[in-house]
């Protein structure tokens, strides 16, 4: 999105945009988006100074990739074509993603730069300061440059800050030196226009170049220091974009072989991944077989064998073993890149839990110079000789040492490290609201197939009459072969593991609604249900006890008949995934009511309820019924996630508190809920759950060191403390302390980047 002055031209693109005749939408703000032909989005506003800065300079290729836009990392609505100020809070933007080869960041090499120049020459003016050979005139030549070019930044952003009516951090540090300098530069060259208040006991107008330089600097490094620790949010990003191969192999239609780099990549091309390589884009294997370490994109550790037929996914790592794949998502399609695109989507929104904190920055600012203008005035009036001089001093410290800057990043430095975190555990937040609410579920809403079992049907049982149990299981798979029925699946599946040959088929009958029946070997071979055996001839008498039981334990049981006599039966179950039971037991004991919500029969639900232990169950249910029992829940004042595969139950997720998508490989459904699971098991919620509870935790800790720095530091620069203990606070610890307190909250919220999970 691009935010433009300009009704007849989009700053992305340039091409002409007319709003008479452009589709649009109206927002909160009173502004528009309007769409130009190229399908860019360009806002106008009403009062575009609000949100505008001055246009960037032209990029140079080593600054930022053609396209990139930058954002403010407060305000996630400024959105720029290059590096440059915020408009509304006057911090550095940054990229709205970053590159796996970024480039240093050019507000981080101009601050550095301005602060070591700012330093050299500010030494001077504190060593002639404390020397007691004050040399106003000497002070004057080495702290102008200081105050003068290195702060330069400075007071740009703090008279835009006035001009636009956006008060900020920038606000206070321009008024601040920018009085402490002129105060000074007035005493210098005038000082006959000082009254007998601002001299002090031999007569003379005290200087402040010191002040005035010290505070430059060390903002200067506060900001270098500051930009530092805010790129580290972006590491997760750039680590994941780090993941990818630059090249693959292709093999053409003759069947050579030559690397091509990724982004020649088209559908369909046939791929080779050897071992040691990493899997260029997300495919599927045709030819070979390999052991795949997926740790980087879904957090498990034990590398996964793979076959023909199996999903590999981009940038994954391939141990052992040779193969071919076929390409079938590239670039942006990749799972790799969702996964980043939803991260860096993820970073730039805002939780509701910062609404109390831009109230409170709304009138941060004005109410700070009040305390200020207050501050000088009861000094002037009731302080003790020189009482002008006091009262400037005191109220330059207010001024510098409020911290708006720290209020501002304590929710979004959370969510961009809690975002990053997550991402490299396999876990995605779509929004920092999913974030937020995650942590206060209190009910879950899950469902079966595919969430709480594998949701791929294999054989649990099998029984064989007057045969053995791999001739009957090779016969009845051999018959099968053909068939795409999630049962016959499982049949195939279970021969294959047991390295069984199959034999021809003739004559093959479908019976409809019963099964089918061939001629295999000489030998007339039906599978099917009860119904089939009783077309055969064959009664429930005949049938083995195990079979009754197992099918009344919700198995699905079907019959082999040889020659027309009852040959045995095979049983199929979609079973439990292996850590289901524990993941749900660590649920309950969170406190959290689980709820089984599918489409299956209730006696297959009611088992494998019981197995895992789950009392509340709802079974036989449309989507739109899931849906309206969490609405149902909801009116009862719970809390309501829910766990589905983020296709068939979009309904429910999109109606939770939090919708839960189990991903499975490259099948994820990454805009479908608030929340992703890339390798979709049950830990992963009690996961996601942790780092959402950590970064609400980490959120009030910002939020509390914020509001307590401003609390007690502000009276104290304002020289509270003078009446009790004679103690005040200089000018130039007010604002070392001001660039501490923004560097605590980026640094405590960067411990949820280790956070373990």
């Amino acid at each position: 999105m691009s935010v433009n002055a300009n009704p007849t031209k989009d700053i992305v693109c340039g091409m002409t945009v007319d709003p008479a005749k452009t589709p649009h939408r109206t927002t909160h703000d009173g502004g528009d988006y309007f769409f130009c032909g190229n399908g860019c989005k360009t806002k106008f506003v009403a009062d575009p100074a609000k949100y505008l800065s001055p246009a960037p300079k032209p990029l140079t290729p080593t600054q930022t990739q053609p396209g990139t836009l930058w954002t403010c990392p407060m305000h996630p609505e400024v959105q720029s074509a290059g590096p440059g100020p915020c408009p509304i809070c006057g911090m550095a933007l940054e990229p709205m993603v970053p590159t796996a080869s970024a480039a240093p960041n050019p507000e981080l090499a101009d601050m550095t730069r301005r602060f070591w120049i700012g330093l050299a020459l500010a030494l001077p003016v504190v060593g002639l300061a404390m020397s007691g050979e004050l040399l106003p005139w000497l002070q004057f030549v080495f702290a102008t440059p200081v105050v003068a070019w290195a702060g330069a930044p400075f007071f740009v952003r703090g008279w835009s800050s006035l001009v636009h009516r956006r008060f900020n951090m920038f606000t206070l540090i321009a008024l601040g030196t920018g009085i402490a300098y002129l105060d000074s530069l007035v005493a210098l060259l005038a000082p006959g226009l000082f009254p007998s208040a601002f001299r002090d006991m031999d007569g003379a107008v005290p200087v402040y170049f010191e002040a005035a330089a010290v505070i430059t600097v060390l903002v200067l490094l506060g900001q270098v220091l500051e930009l530092r620790a805010r790129a580290a949010t972006g590491a997760a990003i750039k680590a994941l974009l780090g993941l990818a191969p630059k090249t693959a192999r292709r093999i053409d239609e003759a069947g050579n072989e030559s690397d091509v780099p990724l982004d020649h990549i088209a559908r369909g091309d046939r791929l080779r991944v050897r071992p040691g390589e990493k899997v260029p884009v997300d495919g599927t294997l045709i030819d070979g077989s390999g052991t795949i370490d997926e740790s980087m994109i879904t957090g498990e550790a034990m590398p996964i064998e793979k076959r023909p037929g199996d999903n590999v996914t981009g940038a994954t790592l391939n141990g052992t073993g040779s193969f071919v794949m076929r390409a079938e998502r590239i670039g942006a399609e990749t799972l790799l890149a969702q996964i980043v695109a939803l991260v860096a989507k993820a970073q730039r929104s805002r939780a509701p839990v910062q609404r109390l904190a831009d109230a409170i920055a709304a009138w941060f600012v004005p109410a700070v110079i009040g305390i200020a203008t207050v501050t000088f005035l009861a000094w002037a009036l009731f302080g003790p000789a020189p009482a002008l001089a006091y009262a400037l001093v005191n109220a330059v410290a207010v001024l510098i040492i409020a911290c708006p800057c720290a209020l501002g990043l304590a929710t979004p430095m959370s969510i961009m490290a809690a975002s990053g975190r997550g991402a490299r555990a396999g876990i995605l937040f779509r929004d920092a609201e999913a974030l937020e609410r995650l942590a206060a579920i209190d009910t879950l809403v899950i469902d079966k197939t595919g969430t709480l079992t594998e949701g791929k049907p294999r054989v649990v049982g099998l029984g064989a009459i007057g045969v053995s149990e791999n001739e009957l299981l090779r016969l009845v798979a051999s018959l099968e072969r053909g068939s795409e029925h999630p049962l016959a699946a499982a049949i195939l599946a279970e021969a294959q593991t047991r390295s069984l040959t199959l034999a021809e088929t003739h004559d093959f009958k479908a019976v409809t609604g019963q099964g089918a029946t061939a001629l295999i070997e000489n030998r007339r071979v039906a599978i099917g249900n009860f119904a089939l055996m009783l077309t055969l001839g064959i009664g429930a008498d005949a049938l083995p006890v195990e079979a009754k039981k197992r099918r009344q334990d919700g198995e699905t049981v079907v019959f082999a008949a040889l020659d027309g006599i009852l040959a045995g039966y095979i049983a199929i179950a979609d079973t439990p995934k292996p850590n289901a039971a524990t993941a749900l037991a660590a649920l309950r004991a969170d406190s959290i009511r689980v709820v089984m919500a599918t489409g299956d029969a209730r006696a297959t639900a009611q088992v494998i309820a019981s197995r895992l232990g789950i009392d509340d169950v709802e079974a036989e249910m449309l989507p739109a019924q899931k849906a309206a029992l969490i609405e149902k829940l909801q009116a009862r004042g719970r809390r309501v996630a829910m766990a589905g595969d983020g296709i068939n139950d979009a309904p429910a997720l999109a109606q939770a508190t939090v919708g839960i998508a189990m991903g499975t490989g490259a099948d994820v459904a990454l805009e479908s809920a608030g929340v992703t699971l890339v390798k979709g098991d049950l830990d992963g919620i009690l996961r996601a759950r942790h780092l959402s509870r950590a970064t609400m935790a980490n959120i009030r800790q910002n939020l509390f060191f914020a509001f307590a720095f401003n609390a007690l530091a502000i009276p104290i620069a304002a020289g509270a403390l003078y009446p009790i203990s004679g103690l005040l606070l200089s000018p130039m610890i007010a604002s070392a302390a001001m660039s501490v307190s923004s560097l605590a909250v980026v640094g405590n919220s960067l411990r949820l980047a280790r956070i373990k999970v």
